[in-house]
């Protein structure tokens, strides 16, 4: 998309009393095309689950595959169990799919109407109504300008405050105000999510009445993120190493002692160490002229796995660590905000620190921290490689 990505996030609050969310989130993505879609079964808890479920995959693949929207429609309809209660096979669904030709195509079924965000402020667009087998179906399509943020939810974002702090829910309106409100011109398509449905949790007392999903794609340039950490096994790759870490063409992270004053040494640049610990289970960062953060290796990388885990998992929705200043948090902020690719440069190198009984580090422990970040950040909608020296 002339330089441009699509990045995907969506955060799920679960029905008070249930284990299951009745909403899902599905995403397909090719070179060509990024499409998701949000679904949301009728009731809760377990039908509502596999409902969705089916109803978001089967879309997703059918349109990502290039099939029409009517035939994707029928085939939902005709696949869905019926309930034996309702008498009804029912699943709502949003469809927003985005093409290299920097078009964007909505197609919104009884889900409350996608908001689109340009420049921080909710904008109108076109809306062709389409009948498939009796059901309305809203179809858009918008040529996309870089930071467009699309955003959709299940109808339990309006639902929320019922009772409490509002007569009739939060209405859409009143979400557009908030949205507006915070809006920042790096603002992620997850941290969009997420600023909608904590305050969705906070309007049900914690306690949600309906599950509610908010998912959103925004249209962003590509930010490279490299990060280092370890020396090469073989010191004649020092060098090698290193440029490939500054060939990036972005951002920059060193991770480890040893690995710091490598970097530092080649690059002709004295290593500054600070002592300010803005958490006492991090160890401080450093300073290199010329590198963006230089953090301690392994207990750091270890901390940022933790966080990437609830990131992605929704289990945190404060996402404290987005303001925090140690250097788990600040490389957090680099990987799962900022970039979109990330390159890990990862040395083999075995640390004599490390063979110190007292602290029983090893190579495989460091590459196999890197291996399971690296997949999360996949699973993220990054783009990761991973080298080795």
């Amino acid at each position: 998309m002339n330089g441009l990505t699509a990045e995907v996030g969506y955060v799920s609050l679960i029905k008070k009393g249930e284990e299951l969310c009745g909403d899902r989130v599905e995403t397909v993505r090719f070179e060509d095309s990024t499409t998701l879609v949000l679904a949301d079964g009728l009731g809760s808890g377990v039908k509502a689950n596999i409902l969705s479920t089916l109803t978001s995959k089967i879309i997703a693949t059918m349109m990502a595959s290039g099939m029409p929207v009517e035939e994707c429609v029928r085939t939902v309809t005709r696949t869905l169990p019926i309930c034996k209660v309702r008498k009804v096979a029912y699943s709502t669904f949003t469809v927003m799919q985005v093409n290299h030709q920097d078009e964007m195509t909505l197609l919104q079924f009884d889900n409350p109407s996608v908001i689109l965000l340009r420049g921080g402020v909710s904008i109108h667009y076109p809306q062709e109504e389409l009948v498939i087998d009796g059901k309305k179906v809203i179809k858009s399509v918008v040529k996309v300008k870089p930071n467009d943020i699309f955003l959709t939810m299940s109808d339990g974002a309006l639902y929320a405050g019922v009772g409490k702090m509002y007569n009739y829910g939060w209405q859409r309106d009143n979400i557009i105000d908030y949205l507006e409100a915070r809006y920042e011109p790096d603002l992620s398509a997850k941290m969009a999510c997420t600023i909608i449905a904590e305050e969705c949790d906070r309007l049900y007392d914690h306690a949600p009445g309906d599950d509610t999903t908010v998912a959103a794609i925004r249209i962003r340039p590509r930010q490279t993120v490299s990060l280092m950490i370890g020396p090469p096994e073989h010191p004649e790759d020092d060098q090698k190493a290193v440029e490939e870490l500054l060939d990036g063409g972005g951002k920059t992270i060193v991770c480890g002692g040893t690995t710091s004053n490598l970097v530092a040494r080649v690059l002709d640049k004295p290593l500054i160490p600070t002592i300010e610990y803005f958490d006492p289970e991090i160890p401080p960062t450093a300073k290199i002229q010329g590198i963006d953060l230089v953090t301690e290796g392994v207990i750091t990388i270890g901390h940022v796995l933790k966080l990437a885990k609830g990131y992605l998992e929704n289990e945190d929705l404060s996402t404290a660590w987005a303001g925090k200043k140690d250097g788990a948090s600040r490389i957090a902020q680099l990987l799962f905000e900022e970039a979109t690719d990330i390159r890990f440069i990862v040395g083999r190198a075995i640390n004599p620190a490390h063979q110190n009984p007292d602290l029983p580090i090893s190579i495989v422990i460091k590459m196999g921290l890197i291996d399971e970040l690296a997949e999360i950040l996949r699973k993220m909608g990054k783009q990761v490689t991973v080298s080795y020296y």
